[in-house]
């Protein structure tokens, strides 16, 4: 068995969700809502440059994620999946991502749109959005075939928070 992986946050993230049920469940679903990442200043020298990108990809622990289990039903259906064929929260490592609009940085506070995320959240990582490097050409999108078209509309319930 491989040793413990032990990560400390690098920030938070400040959004107008304070809980979980009602949060959007993907970046596209809080499109234009707005947020903020304060980056610890150990860590704002990172930042340099990183103006230059209009997207960046956010990398976060759930912090507020119960027990994990590895089958659940996801938010846009309701039909159990395994957890590894969904994006919730509740998870054997609680990580997600969020790509977000960058808006502006001043010193160590970044000015985000397009957040999907409760307030509080530890921030783990950032990454520059680049399509080139992250668009891929898909053909099959599995169980959420015909349930895309939720996700504008669907809201974290609270099915998965402590």
């Amino acid at each position: 068995m491989m040793k413990e992986i032990i990560y400390r946050p690098i920030g938070v993230i400040h959004t107008p969700f304070r809980k979980p049920k009602g949060t959007p469940i993907q970046p596209e679903g809080g499109k234009n809502i707005e947020g903020t990442v304060q980056v610890f200043p150990e860590f704002a020298e990172g930042l340099a440059d990183v103006e230059g990108f209009s997207h960046i990809i956010l990398i976060y622990h759930f912090h507020l994620s119960k027990m994990f289990s590895l089958k659940s039903k996801p938010f846009m259906d309701t039909q159990e999946h395994g957890v590894f064929a969904m994006r919730g929260p509740s998870r054997p490592n609680p990580i997600a991502v969020s790509i977000v609009r960058l808006v502006s940085i001043k010193e160590n506070i970044l000015q985000i749109k397009d957040v999907d995320i409760v307030d509080g959240t530890p921030l783990l990582d950032i990454k520059p959005y680049v399509p080139e490097f992250d668009i891929r050409d898909v053909q099959k999108v599995g169980w959420l075939e015909g349930k895309v078209h939720k996700l504008r509309i669907s809201r974290d319930d609270g099915r998965f928070a402590t």
